[in-house]
């Protein structure tokens, strides 16, 4: 099972729809105080549906309670600021993806700590970043199709008409 860890979250549509990603990939989420919101804020909830109570979350009060938790974890870490691309990677089973928060991203404390795990979505010109949830996004189904989408559905159902040309 992979693994989304959200470094001091400061957006609560932001997590709600990272959090709907998860249970739609079976991947928990990490939450990392101090937030910007409470875990059940209403924006939270409404952006995450009716799935944020079939979400494998876990909260920690800092990074080091985040570590001291989750002991000898493979951490790679998503910023603007890294010299591999998420392409780069090949994501174990049960890595963990961090992503820091909106307005500044993961401490460059931690990442200076971590130069060959960080990653990085390459963009052009001077965009700062990507919103936090696309980015969720692109990483963690790059991790998946490595693992061929184990335990996923590959195919999907009109709801009134059928294909023509089934396998």
């Amino acid at each position: 099972m992979l693994n989304i860890v959200l470094h001091e979250p400061e957006m609560p549509a932001n997590t709600g729809n990272i959090g709907r990603t998860c249970v739609a990939t079976n991947t928990r989420l990490h939450l990392i105080e101090p937030m910007g919101f409470l875990i059940n804020d209403k924006t939270l909830k409404r952006a995450g549906l009716d799935y944020w109570k079939d979400l494998d979350v876990h909260t920690y009060v800092n990074y080091e309670d985040f570590l001291a938790k989750n002991p000898g974890a493979k951490i790679y870490y998503a910023t603007t600021k890294a010299h591999h691309t998420y392409c780069d990677v090949n994501f174990e089973e049960d890595c963990y993806i961090m992503f820091g928060k909106e307005s500044a991203g993961i401490p460059e404390e931690i990442l200076v700590k971590h130069p060959d795990q960080c990653i990085r979505i390459p963009m052009v010109g001077d965009i700062r970043s990507l919103n936090l949830s696309n980015s969720v996004a692109i990483v963690l189904y790059e991790a998946l199709r490595q693992h061929e989408f184990s335990h996923m559905n590959l195919k999907g159902e009109l709801h009134r008409l059928h294909w023509e040309n089934e396998d």
